[in-house]
């Protein structure tokens, strides 16, 4: 690793701070630390948000379950609220990475850091979630830009995401086996006014599909999806699967991952 200074803000507002001096923030670290050791970062200083306590935790808002943004995955998995509002929100952390990862990541830090293969970020997008951050609310719609890539200023903290309660809702993914990271994965989430849908891993970013929403909306049905052409030309392709090959599995998961929300 590169020299730097460390520093652990006691309150957003103190990290906020740090944050516009050129300060780098961490929250899990899963993506961050590795940087550092392989000197693909270098950044002056490092800003742990862990220890700020008003970044974490989870309650019931109305319609919506807010959680906080340094909220671990592994409370994520085992929130009553979750478990009880967004199964499938609980169902999706609880197979994030493995329980080393679980135990330290952080909901902010994943949709933040917004890897391309990420599972959360299929969360938000799927569940039409709101992102809050110390200055403003961004749409999930609005928020991810591309690989790697979001809305967010380089000083700017998320503070908390709030998750709108579905009727139904389910995630499916088909894992890389060293990575536990997603090749594709699928969330799709139907409330009264429609259904979106949202996927993770096969292209370079997370992305919704208009055409199985579409069919979706129509039937709620794995049958509904089964003839909606997934076009390759929007997938990436590397030495763990073609192009083709993930096209091919945005349609299998999304077929799974309805029959799954059927229960």
């Amino acid at each position: 690793m590169y020299a730097f200074t460390y520093e652990r803000p006691g309150s957003t507002a103190e990290a906020a701070r740090l944050a516009g001096s050129g300060a780098k923030l961490l929250a899990g670290g899963q993506t961050l630390l590795a940087s550092l050791k392989l000197r693909l970062a270098n950044p002056a200083g490092l800003a742990d948000l862990a220890g700020i306590t008003e970044l974490a935790g989870i309650r019931r808002d109305g319609q919506t379950v807010v959680i906080g943004a340094m909220t671990r995955h592994a409370t994520v998995a085992t929130n009553a609220d979750v478990l009880s509002r967004i199964p499938a929100l609980a169902d999706l952390a609880g197979h994030i990475g493995d329980k080393q990862v679980r135990a330290m990541g952080t909901l902010g830090g994943s949709v933040a850091n917004n890897d391309p293969a990420a599972c959360y970020p299929s969360a938000v997008l799927a569940l039409g979630a709101s992102i809050e951050t110390d200055r403003r609310t961004i749409a999930a719609d609005d928020f991810f830009t591309g690989m790697f890539s979001t809305a967010l200023a380089e000083d700017e903290i998320i503070t908390a995401i709030r998750f709108p309660i579905p009727t139904r809702a389910a995630y499916v993914k088909f894992k890389q086996p060293a990575s536990r990271f997603a090749m594709v994965g699928v969330f799709v989430a139907q409330f009264g006014s429609g259904v979106r849908l949202a996927v993770t891993g096969g292209g370079n970013g997370v992305f919704r599909h208009a055409g199985l929403e579409a069919a979706l909306a129509k039937a709620f049905t794995p049958e509904a999806v089964a003839g909606v052409s997934i076009d390759a030309g929007d997938m990436n392709g590397d030495i763990h699967g073609s192009a083709a090959y993930r096209a091919n599995l945005v349609g299998v998961m999304a077929r799974r991952a309805v029959a799954k929300a059927l229960g």
